[in-house]
């Protein structure tokens, strides 16, 4: 196996920059580069020379002993001064190493999943911690980064395994003094899984919120502050406001982060009955992203009603606070309201992910409606009694496959580089 090398650290001028190597010639490359190295784990200061002796830099080595590194490998790591010179030439001394080559994208994660530092849902978890720009998705991605999601599959493993043992022991023993009927104690360990699956499955938009973001659609009429109040909310200046009607013709965008989660608001076309061509798509698309949007804030000026339908979790407030002196109503321009609506914003999203899952992608979906399916089946054939429990026990080992392929151990290949392409070299 090649050993692997690769800037961790951001490119360009910093504080210091990070040279990450890994793989069974790693220490051989800090002998190459520092002289002797230090003890594992024991940071050191060292001179880095070229072949020729010249003086590299002055850098902090450290040194992983295999088994007890990140990738599982020997890993030596230089601390450099963040030099775009200094780093070049270190990489270059490096390159010509035999043996050597620079890292793929993600390649010293996939050797940590090789030598079973990381599950493959850890791996995924690590990939959204690095991409994490809200407390709310630091948290989540923490969590199963941490082995969360794994160790729940290992515990329904564990209980599917008794389950399917208990049925292969009747029909491998059928005409000796065991349990014939073990129906009782298959169906439980069945079910408690099968609840676990439930939860989870439930939880997962939740979880997708987290992870991807909620979509906030302010809506209502032209000319009402729909584009004052995305300003206000987001404290700057995104979109244009006007005292003309139809100024907003197009759904307009802000990415923020409300109470730790991010958020998406949408500034919409006004709705009514336009007779110009571009407002009257502009009223379509405020339309379709207003179905599809996670939560809608109503804004309407006095005496209106909203266009839409309101759903549950909908907010409705009266704008222009500061012409109408209603107390109740909110005002971008003098700020009344907008604190008071971003608190409101902020509980009725925090309730929506109270109750979110650990699985956060498709595939976790997939994984667990695969296998929910397989103990159904696998209930239903218990209920037709002990001359099907073989069927039935087939029907179980392949749930617990379907949820080892959650963490990694099988049928993933395909699904590997496609995942790790999304890492950056050195990771």
């Amino acid at each position: 196996m090649d050993t692997i090398f690769a800037l961790a650290t951001a490119n360009g001028k910093a504080g210091v920059a990070v040279v990450r190597v890994s793989g069974p010639d790693a220490f051989s490359a800090a002998e190459a580069l520092a002289g002797d190295i230090p003890a594992p784990r024991r940071a050191a200061l060292r001179k880095l020379r070229d072949p020729s002796g010249a003086v590299l830099d002055e850098a902090l080595v450290l040194c992983f002993a295999s088994g007890a590194s990140f990738t599982g490998e020997p890993v030596v790591e230089f601390h450099l001064h963040g030099s775009v010179a200094i780093l070049r030439s270190v990489l270059r001394v490096l390159a010509d190493l035999p043996g050597f080559r620079m890292a793929d994208p993600g390649e010293f994660t996939r050797r940590a999943l090789d030598h079973d530092r990381l599950d493959l849902t850890q791996v995924e978890a690590l990939a959204d911690l690095i991409e994490a720009e809200t407390e709310s998705q630091r948290v989540l991605a923490m969590t199963v980064f941490s082995g969360a999601l794994g160790r729940m599959v290992e515990d329904w493993r564990a209980e599917l395994i008794a389950a399917a043992s208990l049925l292969e022991v009747t029909i491998d023993f059928a005409d000796e003094e065991v349990p014939v009927d073990v129906s009782d104690d298959v169906r439980a360990g069945l079910l408690r899984v099968r609840a676990d699956l439930d939860r989870q499955l439930s939880g997962m938009s939740a979880a997708e919120r987290i992870r991807s973001g909620f979509e906030v659609a302010i809506v209502g009429r032209p000319n009402v502050g729909k584009s004052s109040l995305l300003n206000a909310l987001a404290g700057r200046d995104a979109a244009i406001t006007s005292e003309h009607a139809g100024t907003t013709r197009d759904v307009i965008e802000v990415r923020m982060e409300i109470v730790g989660l991010p958020v998406t608001l949408l500034d919409t076309a006004g709705l009514r009955e336009a007779e110009d061509p571009v407002e009257r798509l502009g009223i379509a698309r405020a339309r379709d992203r207003a179905d599809t949007a996670d939560l809608r804030v109503f804004l309407l000026a006095e005496g209106d009603e909203p266009e839409l339908e309101v759903r549950p979790g909908d907010l409705i407030r009266q704008s222009k606070a500061d012409l109408s002196g209603d107390p109740q109503a909110i005002s971008s321009l003098t700020g009344q309201g907008i604190e008071q609506l971003l608190t409101d914003l902020g509980t009725t999203l925090s309730e929506r992910v109270q109750r979110s899952s650990l699985a956060t992608r498709e595939r976790h979906r997939v994984a667990f409606l695969e296998g929910r399916d397989c103990l159904d089946a696998a209930l239903r054939l218990l209920d037709l009694g002990p001359e099907r429990y073989d069927v039935a026990s087939e029907e179980v080992r392949v749930a617990i496959r379907r949820l080892e392929a959650l963490i990694g151990r099988v049928d993933v290949e395909n699904l590997l580089d496609h995942i790790f392409a999304s890492f950056c070299l050195g990771k």
